[in-house]
């Protein structure tokens, strides 16, 4: 099958690549597979087959075998991408497992599939390192382990199909899939001492339903697990109804406050650079854990500059929120950055950001301002010098200068920057930038969801700052304008 195109469609989308094979399947030289195809209207059964063929019986891991899923999940043009391209949500859950694609302009009819016979593991991503980024690349199922015997078949089922959206899709899975079973928990992070439920509900009467072998009492059709957290790390509950075998993944997180405390320690004690680099000291570098060193490298990534900026934006507010505390080392290490920043990455007098130490601007790149423009505000609510602030004002106008008003940047502060400008009593300076903030939110309205190419062609590094800035312009103005742009 080398085409799916559902009937209906008003952009007649073919929801298979081109360049790879939908069903191919690729397994030990010892197995073989084949695939069959039969459509019904709108709806494709698909038929796996895994054969031993020898003499011998052969025991698979979660890898072995493969099964080519190739949807057009790739960012070309928004045009393209909002009609002929999908964002692909799969869940490989053993005998619970499904795919929701869905159109990235959101218009019906998306895709479905449920798996209606045997089990997945997982399922793992086949790049083409060509398009790098835009191209997510083919999507390889992978059947849970399994024992064949000698001359044994083993078949897995699948039924595509389409729907109108998330909760359509749910919808369908029950009525498509006569053994499904739906889980559900109210939260899937959670802080230690945090109560939780599992919702777990059959699609059919069951007669036993446990979670790590414990047997749980039905209410109106829906078994419930409730617990409370405890160890952190990742708890996987192992869920069986009635021989059908699934799982529900939850993370216990450390609360933000202890994992702030640590993050910003190991920070400073390990990712600050204090050697005899005269233009590095101070730095906060990336850190490589196996070779336990900071790494420097001119390729951008990997540079003194661009997003390593939030490690310093991470501290500042760490230490604004200690309410006195006093933490000699972090301040000291706070210190030695702000030092690093105004003399290799920015220029307080204009307000002029850099792509990397040495104020090196070979590489122009508008979204480094945002994070300087953050640095900058949360360092005068730490220390409360104004200097701070207006250095703060003068990169974000220097941002606008350089061509911001038609540009999608991340962790634009507005209503911080707005905030402390009113109470610093720099009317002027915020009401400049309230003129510059509208303008931008009126680029964005202009364009609607027709975003532009950035790093990538279509990316959801675009899709936030849109939706970020229009509600930020919005709380500013009150303009209705702004919330409905920001709602589409």
């Amino acid at each position: 099958m080398k085409e799916l195109v559902f009937d209906n469609d008003l952009y007649g989308m073919n929801w298979l690549r081109e360049d790879f094979t939908y069903g191919e399947v690729k397994c030990p030289k010892e197995l073989c597979g084949s695939v069959k195809n039969r459509r019904d209207g709108d709806k494709i059964y698909t038929e796996i087959t895994i054969s031993n063929p020898g003499q011998k019986p052969y025991f698979t891991d979660k890898t072995s075998i493969s099964i080519a899923f190739p949807l057009v999940d790739k960012y070309e043009s928004s045009k393209v991408c909002m009609e002929q391209r999908c964002h692909t949500h799969i869940f490989c859950g053993g005998n619970i497992s499904y795919i929701c694609a869905l159109r990235m302009g959101g218009q019906a009819p998306h895709l479905g599939m449920v798996l209606t016979r045997g089990s997945l593991a997982g399922y793992s991503i086949e790049r083409n390192l060509v398009s790098q980024s835009n191209d997510r690349g083919c999507f390889l199922l992978h059947p849970s382990p399994m024992e064949i015997r000698a001359g044994e078949s083993v078949t897995l089922e699948w039924m595509i199909f389409p729907h109108a959206g998330k909760q359509d899709f749910f919808e369908k899975l029950g009525q498509y899939q006569p053994h499904f079973v739906t889980v559900r928990a109210d939260r899937y992070v959670l802080f230690p001492g945090e109560k939780n439920t599992l919702h777990i509900r059959p699609a059919f009467d069951a007669d036993r339903v446990t979670v790590d072998g414990e047997v749980l009492p039905e209410t109106d059709g829906i078994y419930q697990l409730e617990y409370t957290a405890q160890e952190i790390g990742e708890k996987v509950f192992e869920i069986q109804v009635d021989g059908v075998r699934t799982w529900c993944r939850t993370y216990v997180q450390e609360n933000p406050e202890k994992l702030a405390e640590k993050r910003c320690t190991f920070l400073a004690a390990h990712q600050q650079y204090h050697g005899g680099i005269e233009g590095l000291k101070g730095a906060y570098l990336a850190y490589d854990n196996e070779e336990e060193m900071c790494i420097y490298r001119p390729a951008n990534d990997y540079n003194g500059g661009r997003e390593r900026i939030g490690m310093g934006n991470l501290v500042t507010r760490y230490l604004s929120g200690q309410n006195g505390k006093v933490d000699t080392a972090l301040w000291e290490s706070l210190k030695e950055y702000k030092e690093y920043v105004l003399r290799e990455l920015v220029d307080a007098n204009t307000g002029k950001v850099y792509n990397d130490m040495g104020r090196d601007d070979s590489y122009k790149r508008l979204y480094n301002a945002p994070w300087a423009a953050t640095f900058f505000t949360e360092q005068y609510r730490l220390c409360k010098e104004k200097k701070e602030l207006v250095c703060a004002y003068r990169i974000v106008r220097q941002f606008y200068e350089e061509g911001g008003r038609d540009f999608y940047p991340i962790d634009l502060p507005i209503l911080l920057l707005d905030r402390e400008l009113t109470h610093a009593g720099m009317e002027q300076q915020r009401e400049e930038l309230r003129a510059l903030y509208r303008e931008h939110a009126d680029t964005i309205c202009d364009r609607d969801i027709c975003y532009p190419a950035s790093e990538v062609n279509y990316e959801q590094s675009i899709v936030a700052p849109a939706a970020d800035i229009l509600l930020s312009v919005y709380v500013l103005t009150k303009d209705e304008k702004y919330l409905k742009a920001a709602e589409r």
